[in-house]
């Protein structure tokens, strides 16, 4: 993938998503991951306000990209059957999700989970 991905991580095996969710419990942050598809028009149309968000909250929460056909074991794991699919997961765990092109959605959730995590058990 080229161009800017702001203070996203493109993930690009289960060791490195394993890797990211360790460090953001040790980190006691939230993490908002993006499914997606290379092939997938409401996804290139998600990726760049996805990016905008991760340099504007980059302090509060843990963003990564993850390609579903790319990183399919991860996938299937958190049952993303959509995309764009957008998980929120504090300690490990699926705390919320957007499924869609929902941009307004996706910056509400965003915008709460960075600015509400005191009550978390990060």
């Amino acid at each position: 993938m080229a161009g800017d991905h702001g203070s996203t991580t493109i993930i690009l095996n289960k060791s490195q998503w394993e890797a990211k969710l360790e460090e953001a419990k040790a980190r006691r942050k939230i993490v908002v991951v993006d499914f997606f598809a290379s092939w997938c028009g409401p996804c290139r149309i998600m990726g760049p306000i996805f990016i905008e968000l991760s340099k504007k909250y980059e302090s509060n929460l843990i963003f990564c990209k993850v390609d579903v056909d790319e990183v399919a074991d991860v996938t299937t794991e958190w049952e993303i059957r959509a995309m764009p699919t957008f998980l929120f997961i504090n300690n490990g765990k699926q705390i919320d999700k957007v499924v869609g092109a929902n941009k307004d959605e996706l910056e509400k959730k965003i915008h709460h989970y960075a600015t509400n995590q005191s009550g978390l058990g990060c």
